[in-house]
């Protein structure tokens, strides 16, 4: 087994936050994620792509994501910007996963780790993403028969 890829989100929401807040490089980012519990039974193939891809693609996503919100991306929360930024890269770049498992898992990392409402926000701005980003798998899922 490949390991798990909810804990893979989850390892990947924690190295985004660190990167949101000190910009460090991603090696010193998962050097030090490495040594924490739960490490090894991730998806760690997912993990750095998550990572890598977001952090690599920060500017892309961020434009992205931004037609959708109600503040600057820089004015979310640290946690919800990881997130939303982590779904995003999620939803473009790995078409593999069905956009309906990407909103799932952002909103369940945004009950776990987010404001008390910060899964509602991040359900209405994944699900307004996907429907522009996967319009056939939406449609398709959206429409009966």
């Amino acid at each position: 087994m490949s390991g798990n890829r909810r804990k893979a989100r989850e390892f990947a929401v924690q190295g985004v936050y660190q990167w949101l807040l000190n910009h460090q490089p991603t090696e010193n980012i998962v050097k030090q994620l490495r040594d924490t519990d739960g490490y090894r039974a991730i998806d760690e193939k997912m993990f750095m792509a998550l990572l890598n891809g977001v952090v690599d693609g920060a500017g892309e996503l961020d434009l992205r994501l931004a037609q959708f919100l109600d503040r600057k991306p820089t004015e979310l929360s640290p946690v919800e910007h990881a997130i939303l930024l982590l779904g995003a890269q999620e939803l473009l770049h790995h078409l593999e996963v069905p956009y309906r498992v990407v909103i799932n898992e952002a909103v369940e990392l945004a009950k776990i780790y987010g404001g008390t409402d910060g899964h509602k926000y991040v359900n209405g701005v994944m699900d307004k993403l996907a429907a522009q980003t996967r319009v056939v798998e939406v449609d398709k899922q959206r429409k009966p028969g």
